[in-house]
Order: C-alpha cells, then structure tokens, then sequence
C-alpha cells in the first residue's frame, strides 16, 4: 500500500498563495493517478484536483479554476498543488489521494487506495 504524507499548509492571508506537497513512503506511486480532496468543518469531503498518472491531463473543481494547479513530479515522488488568490472558503485540511491501481488517468473517488493524513489549510480574511 502506498502511504502518503502532505505538507506545506499553513495560515495565509486572502489573496495569498500556498503550495502542497504530497510524498510517497514505501511504494511508489509514479504509475498511479492522484489528486487532492479537502474537508472544511462541518462538511464532506470534496473533489479538489487530480491528474492522471503521466502528468498530461488534470481536473478541476470548478471552485477552484484558474486559481489551483495540479502538477507532479514522477522521478521525485511527488504531486504538487499550487494555491493562488486564496479566498476563506478554501480553508479546509487538504488531503492527498491516490488510485489503487497503476496506469490510471482519473481518479474517482470509489478507485482511491491510499489517502494522506491531511495538512491544514487556513485563509483568512
């Protein structure tokens, strides 16, 4: 199984920017398709990003268009996501995802096999 770990959260002000990681311990997941999901409290977690297994094709929600971007690095072991113009509503705890099976380009949500503990995301105003 492959375990995962994010990083790069933090406090920022309305308009800022941060950039998560997310990082491999064990297997590899350079094969897998993989994207990030969000919970803010009180809600259920939703579908942020994702991006197929060699880097050529993403997806969006559209809450986060033109301001989120989903990249990743397979000879490192890392997905990226940088986070512009960040509004309060994206205050949530990030998590990474990945699909359980190799050579995949998308990610729905029942296909995850590994998920990250999350990192805290906090936007304010």
């Amino acid at each position: 199984q492959v375990q995962l770990v994010e990083s790069g959260g933090g406090l920022v002000q309305a308009g800022g920017s941060l950039r998560l990681s997310c990082a491999s311990s064990g297997r590899t997941f350079s094969s897998n398709a993989m994207g990030w999901f969000r919970q803010a409290p009180g809600k259920e977690r939703e579908f942020v990003a994702a991006i197929s297994w060699g880097g050529n094709s993403a997806w969006y929600a559209d809450s986060v268009k033109g301001r989120f971007t989903i990249s990743r690095d397979n000879a490192k072991n890392k997905l990226y996501l940088q986070m512009d113009s960040l509004k309060p509503d994206d205050t949530a705890v990030y998590y990474c995802a990945a699909h359980r099976n190799r050579y995949t380009d998308y990610l729905p949500r029942a296909e995850i096999g590994s998920w990250g503990l999350g990192t805290q995301v906090t936007v304010s105003s």
